[in-house]
């Protein structure tokens, strides 16, 4: 032990996510529970009402769910193809649908049959919505028009056909019962007035628009397309506010928080993005397994619906808040008591005895410390090192590099062996140049003998001579900003010595 020095290991900062409220408020939920539909979710809807009971829309079903059962708690079924947009009424007792065929179904919550049936689209029927007034139905079709329904009668009230492409999603006010609002592929949203037959503000999103979102105060109008969100101000005639493109897929859906402070976004690149209100900024985000198509919130946050294109629902409820201990804690010594004596100052009769401490090596260390280079290599190689103290690894490879014993301490390993060698040389390439060029040469007679083998091996060729041509351009970007300061000393040595001959002249 007297005689050998540990290795070190070399550190690296941890660059850990920034702890804002909104990461521990939107982090505050369960592990989500995952319910399997028939087909793609295509919409989610809240009732507004209590006990807050939310409508999936997948495949040629309805189901209706409790806010935490996992089985439907009813279903309608009454469509011959797919349905699509199931919408809550404000007083949580209709809903309304539309289909595939073209029709628009209205259906009472208590009930199984549709109570009205709306027909006069000639195309698939997918968005929906009630009016402020309750007694009125907006419907948009693949064959470019919309409709307002009238429910008492059963009749159509007016039709729009300014769109030129299928309008895919809408909205209607939530204060004014005679505006509503369209987003179409035709790369327009609209804003239709039902008393003046024929919209009132029509805006360029630039995109296939997939989702627009009236805020509830009407004032501002959001809108998803592509990967844009775009923030539009309907008091001044439709101005752009705001462009946000944080996804790297198609924008599919659009919600706003129960607050209204945050805007959520879903994407087909598998994310959920949290974007405040104030500033627009992305404030925090959530990883899905598979593409998003539809999400919904509870009244007041408290669960998170999302909709997958695999038919995967996954619901995530808030976590309640901690009971307190009935029971009083134990009071801990005072920290006084903990560092007592440490402040003592030595007196001239006192001896002072140090009480040595004992320092224990790592096992790699002990390996290394009695010359067992292929064993030391194999512990910093086991996964639990690898995944959660990579750093070791690596600093253990340089080590071995540096004592030359490396290529001992690869030689002679078998197909596993070599397999997760090469994995971790793929990951740390940049800093392991040397070893990846050591194992590329020991290994070179064999290959051919595993196709697992030589296709980690020619990916781990491809990082390595791509690292080599970045330090060759790296070694003549030097030679010319050596050459440009080399340029810059002559030329003031230069004029010093002009300066100076003036002087004496």
């Amino acid at each position: 032990m007297s005689g050998y020095k540990p290795a070190a290991i070399q550190t690296y900062p941890v660059l850990g996510e920034k702890i804002t409220q909104d990461t521990l408020y939107w982090n505050n939920y369960k592990t989500p529970v995952q319910i399997k539909e028939f087909g793609a979710v295509s919409k989610v809807d809240f009732s507004p009402q209590p006990p807050y009971n939310y409508a999936v829309t997948a495949s040629s079903r309805i189901h209706i769910y409790g806010r935490y059962s996992q089985e439907p708690i009813k279903t309608f079924s009454r469509f011959k193809d797919t349905a699509y947009c199931a919408t809550f009424r404000q007083d949580g007792k209709l809903l309304v649908a539309g289909s595939e065929d073209g029709g628009v179904q209205l259906f009472d919550i208590s009930g199984r049959a549709p109570l009205r049936q709306f027909e006069g689209h000639t195309k698939a029927v997918h968005t929906v919505d009630f009016t402020a007034d309750k007694y009125h139905v907006v419907s948009g079709a693949d064959d470019y028009t919309v409709k307002l329904w009238d429910i008492p009668n059963s009749k159509e009230i007016v039709t729009f056909k300014e769109h030129s492409d299928y309008v895919r999603c809408g909205c209607a006010s939530k204060l004014n019962p005679d505006l509503f609002v369209t987003g179409s592929y035709d790369h327009t949203v609209k804003m239709f007035d039902a008393r003046t037959n024929q919209s009132v503000i029509s805006v360029e999103h630039g995109q296939p628009v997939e989702s627009v979102l009236l805020f509830p105060s009407g004032g501002l109008l959001a809108s998803a397309g592509g990967r844009y969100v775009k923030i539009w101000d309907m008091l001044k005639g439709g101005q752009l506010l705001v462009s946000l493109k944080n996804h790297h897929k198609t924008v599919t859906c659009l919600y706003l928080s129960s607050s209204g402070q945050r805007l959520l976004s879903g994407s087909l690149d598998r994310k959920v993005k949290v974007y405040s209100t104030t500033s627009y900024k992305v404030v925090h985000s959530f990883d899905y397994a598979a593409s998003i198509l539809s999400l919904a919130l509870a009244h007041e946050d408290e669960t998170i619906v999302v909709g997958m294109t695999n038919g995967i629902l996954s619901v995530k409820h808030r976590k309640s808040e901690a009971k307190k201990d009935s029971f009083p804690k134990r009071r801990r010594p005072a920290y006084r008591t903990f560092i007592k004596g440490k402040s003592y100052m030595k007196q001239r009769d006192d001896i002072l005895i140090n009480r040595p401490s004992k320092k224990h090596l790592e096992l790699y260390d002990r390996d290394l410390k009695n010359f067992r280079v292929s064993k030391a290599l194999d512990r910093v190689l086991e996964p639990s090192c690898t995944i959660k103290t990579p750093e070791i690894t690596v600093s253990i490879i340089k080590e071995l590099n540096r004592r030359g014993v490396l290529a001992n301490a690869l030689a002679g390993r078998d197909e596993k062996e070599i397999s997760r060698v090469l994995n971790f040389l793929i990951r740390f390439a940049p800093v392991l140049i040397n070893a990846a060029e050591i194992i590329i040469d020991i290994y070179l007679p064999v290959i051919g003998q595993s196709p697992v083998v030589d296709k980690k091996f020619l990916l781990l060729q491809g990082l390595v001579e791509k690292e080599i041509d970045y330090q060759r351009e790296l070694l003549e970007t030097l030679g010319m900003m050596d050459m440009l300061f080399a340029t810059m000393t002559r030329k003031e040595s230069t004029s010093v010595l002009q300066r100076s001959e003036l002087s004496w002249s």
